[in-house]
C-alpha cells in the first residue's frame, strides 16, 4: 500500500506521520485489498476550536473510501478518521463476502 501525506497550511510533523503510518499499516495488513491511502491534515480557524482536520481517502477495486474529522487537537483527528474508515472497511468486507 501507499500511503501519501499532505500537510496543508501546517508545518510538517515527524510525530503525526509516524502515528498515522502505523495506523494505516495496520489497516493494510487486514485489508489487504488497499492499493492506496491519501492523508490530509489542514489547519483551519474554527471559533468553536475544532480547526485541526484529518482527511483520508483510500483507493481499492471498486469505489473509494473517505472519511473526515475535526477536532481540537490532531492526533484526535487521526484516531477518530481512522475508526471511521475501518468502520466502513467492515462495511465493504461484509459486502464482499456476501458475493
Amino acid at each position: 500500500m501507499t500511503i501519501n501525506i499532505q500537510y496543508v497550511k501546517m508545518p510538517f510533523s515527524e510525530s503525526m506521520t509516524e502515528f498515522i503510518i502505523n495506523k494505516l499499516n495496520k489497516l493494510g495488513d487486514r485489508y489487504q485489498w488497499i492499493v492506496k491511502a491519501k492523508v490530509f491534515f489542514k489547519r483551519e480557524n474554527d471559533p468553536s476550536g475544532n480547526g485541526r482536520i484529518c482527511e483520508i481517502e483510500l483507493s481499492m477495486p471498486g469505489s473509494q473510501i473517505f472519511a473526515s474529522s475535526s477536532e481540537h487537537n490532531f492526533e484526535l483527528a487521526a484516531k477518530e478518521t481512522t475508526l471511521e474508515i475501518e468502520r466502513q472497511l467492515q462495511k465493504r468486507k461484509a459486502v464482499l463476502k456476501a458475493h
